[in-house]
């Protein structure tokens, strides 16, 4: 398989990007249907590893799956002023069945507070019957201008989270434990992607919430990625859908609820996270397949004499390593590792007659191509030794995206700092400015105000558009 296949980062980013996503068969162009892709069976494998994550850190906080319907009444949206507005733009709608004008249109889930809110409304009564904590996995129609593999397209899947709540408080702290138990701790823990976490600005929350918290991520080229966010909505909601229950007192008070939400755009990333001129990098402990074997023989006895070892050494990983054995006889050992590379396995094992002699395997890491990441070593304590390598691969690839973004966020006292720090990564400023100020800056400088960061500095300092004394800091960056 051919190296020049993808195009290299310093020479166009973007196409670094697409160039990975086609040849490492993570996905393709859905052409027949506007601003869709298909997912490939190695994209949807690596979603499917995403998925059971995320599912089991919200399943241990409570929560339960449920599934709401694709089609929502088109009113229901316009019961939320704030709400309809924000995502009005990207709604598509259903207004004939079967040659039959219908009477009131649906829209396609764009996201699902308004149904999950009637049905909501239904089910509960009493504070017993609270705190509600639903979690479903869907997919979503948002109709994009400009789409991107898996970071911005017309449909998406992803899960989405709604629970109610009795006070403010339990529902504020409902929307913290998501973000930081759940989605910071699978990004670090399981992506080896490091992300800052803060509040969302006025500007910048969820249409409708009353306060958003994200996570964002820093890519490759600099650039901001929303890697999660999880929003508190007041009583807004509750409201318009008439959520109400009855408490201790036996007096009738409106809900409090939230909305969280990850999407299939963490795969890409973790593909911009990682990956490198080489082709895709997975973190061991979300890659579908974590070691290939590839068997080396020339003829039909040394074939029987390798594969031989290759089961043998193979004999008790299942449960413990997730591999695969490529004996395919029509490539040869190079193409192999050239296309195993590509697709980003994490450890490749090599046997050939000599090593079976030997007794040895050639063992190469992912994450250091070339000869720096392949040593020979023994194949007596070879399964602990590849456990102990992909835990290593697995902190490398962590503490190496943390160096980056580090490498990459400046503190900026000025607007003229502040222009330079975007160019390539994050800007840590003190501000006091306003919406309209904000919209200035994304409008001149192409960029948003990431997070409000939940640590903020012990001293107060001058805001960089106004002059304002003020003690909060953001994170400006550009953004995808």
């Amino acid at each position: 398989m051919p190296k020049d296949i993808i195009t290299l980062r310093a020479k166009d980013y973007s196409q670094w990007y697409l160039d990975i996503v086609r040849n490492a068969d993570l996905a393709d162009y859905a052409e027949v249907v506007r601003g869709c892709i298909v997912f490939k069976p190695t994209g949807y494998a690596i979603w499917e590893a995403i998925q059971r994550g995320l599912d089991e850190r919200i399943k241990e906080t409570g929560h339960e799956n449920a599934y709401f319907p694709l089609l929502i009444p088109k009113s229901f949206l316009t019961k939320e002023a704030e709400h309809v507005e924000g995502f009005a733009p990207e709604v598509a709608e259903v207004t004939r069945v079967g040659g039959v004008d219908l009477a009131e249109p649906y829209v396609i889930r764009p996201t699902s507070e308004t149904i999950i809110g009637h049905f909501y409304a239904q089910w509960v009564h009493s504070w017993r019957d609270l705190p509600l904590l639903i979690n479903q996995w869907a997919n979503v129609m948002r109709w994009e201008m400009r789409t991107r593999p898996f970071l911005r397209t017309s449909e998406f899947l992803w899960q989405e989270g709604h629970t109610v709540h009795a006070t403010e408080a339990e529902a504020e702290e409902e929307t913290l434990k998501i973000l930081n138990d759940v989605y910071v701790d699978f990004l670090e823990k399981e992506m080896a992607v490091p992300v800052l976490r803060g509040r969302k600005t006025e500007k910048e929350k969820f249409a409708g919430a009353l306060r958003t918290y994200a996570i964002e991520a820093m890519m490759q080229d600099g650039r901001a990625l929303q890697a999660g966010t999880s929003h508190n909505l007041g009583q807004n909601f509750a409201r318009a859908f008439d959520i109400k229950f009855t408490d201790q007192n036996n007096t009738s008070q409106v809900a409090w609820t939230t909305s969280w939400g990850v999407s299939t755009r963490l795969i890409g990333a973790l593909i911009m996270a990682h990956s490198d001129d080489e082709g895709l990098v997975l973190p061991p402990r979300l890659a579908p397949k974590q070691v290939v074997v590839v068997p080396i023989y020339k003829t039909p006895d040394e074939r029987v004499r390798v594969l031989e070892a290759v089961d043998k050494i193979t004999a008790d990983w299942k449960g413990r390593i997730r591999f695969r054995v490529d004996d395919r006889d029509n490539l040869s050992p190079g193409f192999k590792y050239n296309e195993w590379e590509l697709k980003g396995i994490p450890v490749r094992v090599e046997v050939g007659p000599r090593d079976v002699e030997k007794g040895s395997v050639a063992l190469a890491r992912r994450d250091v191509p070339g000869k720096a990441g392949k040593e020979f070593v023994p194949q007596e304590g070879l399964t602990e030794r590849i456990e102990a390598l992909l835990a290593d691969i697995q902190t490398s690839l962590f503490t190496r995206a943390l160096a980056f973004r580090n490498d990459h966020t400046v503190e900026v006292s000025s607007m003229g700092e502040l222009k330079e720090a975007v160019e390539t990564g994050f800007a840590r400023a003190y501000w006091a400015g306003s919406r309209e100020d904000e919209q200035k800056i994304q409008d001149d400088l192409k960029a948003t105000i990431r997070v409000i960061p939940f640590d903020q500095p012990e001293k107060s300092g001058k805001c960089i558009l106004t002059g304002q004394e003020t003690g909060q800091q953001v994170v400006f960056a550009r953004a995808y």
